[in-house]
């Protein structure tokens, strides 16, 4: 259809050959084909001009009306899996996320301002592929092998308190003195009203249940409740960076080393990696790894 109405357009074989970088001859066949399949003559042809025939006239409107209906089609599809292509689902912990992860993402959008980025934040466990994630930061050990990943600074958690509670309260000698402290507790899927804090030294590990009168189950809860004296608060030190460093938060217990997670970049290796999502977890792993 294409090459009859190029033909039609254009008024020659010859022409329209040269404009779909085409021979005279395969011009000729294509619309041949055309009026074998229909059983009648579309252009009319003679030594020295060709018309198109009646039925021609009326089967070139309806073709052009076609041709136009499919550019319009794959323009679209092209527009659209530009767009999506260009849009990034990715997945964090609240708190990293929040607090870490959310300033990048803007400076990335503000670098690349024809992509969008849907940042969901959630500490459950959330499947990559049936959630439609591009890309999550994922804690803990890699189990699954089928996804790529890389690799991220460790997670590592950091127990503080404000000067205020400290100076009221004292600080804990040991992992065993917050007994007598209130700490500050996330509330796990288990929704008990304690949790085990474990610490290390010298190859020693020692596992305390604390027992907290305020819990939450976002960190960000629970950092503005240290911040205004309520406790002690076991928290990522990438997370508390800035009250770490203005003193607003102090930490305690430095003899001993808190919990180390490891964190990854986790994405699907059956989906192809755009350079949108390239681009995005180079920054990501340049600015944490």
């Amino acid at each position: 259809m294409a090459v009859f109405v190029k033909a039609a357009d254009l008024g020659s074989f010859t022409a329209a050959a040269a404009a779909l970088d085409l021979s005279p001859q395969m011009v000729g066949r294509h619309v041949g084909f055309l009026e074998e399949r229909l059983g009648v003559e579309l252009i009319r042809r003679t030594t020295r001009r060709q018309s198109l025939t009646s039925i021609g006239q009326a089967f070139y409107e309806r073709c052009r009306t076609i041709l136009a209906e499919t550019d319009a089609a794959e323009s679209l599809a092209q527009d659209l899996g530009t767009t999506h292509r260009r849009h990034l689902r990715v997945g964090a912990p609240v708190s990293f996320g929040a607090c870490c992860l959310a300033p990048i993402v803007s400076s990335y959008l503000e670098a690349q301002p024809a992509v969008s980025i849907d940042l969901v934040l959630s500490d459950r466990f959330v499947d990559i592929v049936d959630e439609g994630y591009d890309v999550v930061v994922r804690l803990g050990d890699l189990e699954d092998s089928s996804f790529l990943s890389r690799t991220l600074a460790p997670h590592r958690l950091v127990a503080c308190a404000s000067p205020g509670y400290l100076a009221k309260r004292g600080a804990p000698a040991t992992p065993h003195d917050l007994a007598d402290h209130d700490c500050l507790g996330f509330i796990y899927s288990t929704g008990l009203p304690f949790a085990d804090w474990i610490f290390t030294r010298d190859d020693e590990t020692q596992t305390v249940r604390v027992r907290s009168r305020f819990q939450s189950n976002d960190s960000r809860v629970l950092r503005t409740a240290a911040l205004a004296g309520g406790g002690i608060f076991l928290q990522a030190e990438s997370v508390l960076r800035d009250d770490l460093a203005s003193g607003a938060l102090v930490p305690v217990l430095e003899d001993f080393d808190a919990p180390v997670r490891a964190m990854h970049l986790l994405f699907s290796a059956n989906r192809r990696q755009t350079p949108t999502l390239r681009s995005f977890v180079d920054l990501v792993v340049e600015v944490f790894g």
